[in-house]
């Protein structure tokens, strides 16, 4: 259905227009030589033009650049931004803790770390509650207590999974049907084989045949796959895995850090699912730096009991500025004041309209492409049916197709996620937004298709 053809000089055309309406960013990139890649991180080389777009300023869902464009962000920092940037609340609880008495870092707790304890104890079951300052160190430390508590050295993770940089998750499903490092995997320590199994999501076979080996500790998993585009449980699938690992004795660790979307409680709450920890992060604390990691009070009591573990000094999380007073205050903020439950049902309204939207345009120009929408998410994805794990959904990338939409939406003032064709709703995300994004989404469709 895809002209490539067409596809190539459109791009031709779109690269050249964003290279001649930002010259500013050009300059700020071309001067930025103390840099590694000549960006804060590398991952923002991964933009549809020859160079990133600038940040002048962001306020709610939008985002201004250095050049002086205006965009309508449903990126909202790959969830980091849920909330709207510099949600009001947040904003005034952190300009309370930064003030010149209030502490930013003390090494002592607050009162609000209880409150933020409880808080999140409410929304997703899970009993006791630790701090880090990302998801990705929060799985680390949930990867240590599963060892630490069953005594067993392997954990076991999805194809394409996503938890951060942690290195046990960099593992994928081979042409033979057996782990392997995750292509473009940077300095492994040792073989991924050696720390961890792999199952494809949806599969519940192959999960017990790996559990079956018995030196399995932890199934560490998303309810559904996010960054390699969103993959959605089957029906049954999820009680599956929680029977499984109930039987061969091994814990099971949702990563609600991008499934947060799902709902107030996350897929964990909206679903009814009964994990032993639970990982979030991210998005939270409205965008200052935040995780935490929760375990059920039975894990939780285990671990206090055992006096062969440092639960203190080095052995334990590590992180002198985990659980800081101002990352604490900020979390209790953005909780209590701006991703409250009312606001998810708001949220969530607001992407399925944007589905709804996205679907039509895609049956109107009869392309094999399909929808999947997870909370306050949704996504489009360049194959019909969806894939159903993490190794098709990979398979039915199309870069060219993606870089090209994702440049011809940014030149016309919309901003996707730049690693997938995900839109996120804040609170203040509106109808007449995704309104704009369908104008310019059925613009290049209707280009690329001659319809």
């Amino acid at each position: 259905m895809i002209d490539r053809d067409k596809l190539t000089e459109m791009y031709a055309r779109e690269r050249a227009d964003f290279v001649a309406r930002h010259p500013r960013s050009a300059a700020a990139y071309e001067r930025a030589d103390h840099l590694f890649g000549r960006v804060p991180m590398t991952w923002m080389n991964k933009n549809a033009g020859s160079f990133p777009v600038y940040l002048d300023r962001a306020q709610g869902n939008r985002v201004w650049d250095i050049d002086g464009f205006e965009y309508i962000d449903f990126a909202l920092g790959d969830t980091g931004a849920m909330a709207g940037h510099s949600p009001e609340a947040t904003v005034a609880a952190i300009q309370q803790r930064i003030s010149a008495q209030g502490g930013i870092t003390t090494m002592l707790p607050t009162e609000d770390a209880e409150w933020v304890g409880a808080e999140l104890t409410r929304r997703f079951g899970l009993a006791r509650w630790s701090f880090s300052l990302t998801a990705t160190d929060a799985n680390r430390w949930a990867i240590r207590l599963a060892r630490a508590l069953t005594g067993k050295p392997k954990i076991l993770f999805n194809s394409y999974c996503y938890h951060g940089s942690v290195d046990e998750s960099l593992i994928v499903v081979g042409p033979d049907g057996e782990g392997m490092s995750r292509p473009g995997n940077v300095g492994e320590p040792v073989d991924v084989t050696e720390t961890s199994r792999v199952a494809e999501f949806n599969d519940l076979e192959r999960l017990e045949r790996q559990l079956a080996h018995g030196d399995v500790a932890a199934v560490l998993m998303e309810p559904a796959l996010t960054n390699i585009g969103i993959v959605l449980p089957e029906p049954g699938y999820l009680e599956g895995v929680r029977e499984l690992t109930r039987r061969y004795a091994v814990l099971l660790i949702n990563d609600e850090t991008h499934t947060f979307s799902a709902g107030p409680g996350g897929a964990t709450r909206a679903w009814g699912l009964e994990p032993d920890m639970l990982i979030i992060g991210k998005s939270i604390a409205g965008g200052i730096p935040m995780g935490a990691y929760g375990l059920s009070a039975e894990l939780a009591d285990r671990a206090l009991a055992r006096t062969d573990l440092d639960l203190i000094d080095m052995g334990g999380v590590g992180g002198t500025l985990a659980g800081n007073p101002l990352s604490i205050a900020a979390t209790r903020a953005t909780l209590e004041n701006v991703l409250t439950d009312a606001a998810f049902g708001q949220m969530i309204g607001t992407a399925t309209y944007f589905a709804d939207g996205v679907q039509s345009v895609i049956d109107r120009h009869s392309l094999p492409w399909s929808l999947s929408q997870l909370g306050a998410r949704a996504e489009y994805r360049f194959a019909s049916p969806a894939p159903r794990n993490g190794t098709e959904s990979a398979a039915s990338a199309d870069g060219e197709l993606e870089d090209l939409i994702h440049l011809y939406l940014l030149n016309r003032g919309i901003m996707l996620t730049p690693f997938h064709n995900m839109a996120l709703m804040s609170p203040v995300t509106t109808r007449a937004d995704v309104d704009l994004h369908h104008g310019v989404f059925e613009a290049v469709v209707a280009e690329l298709t001659g319809g």
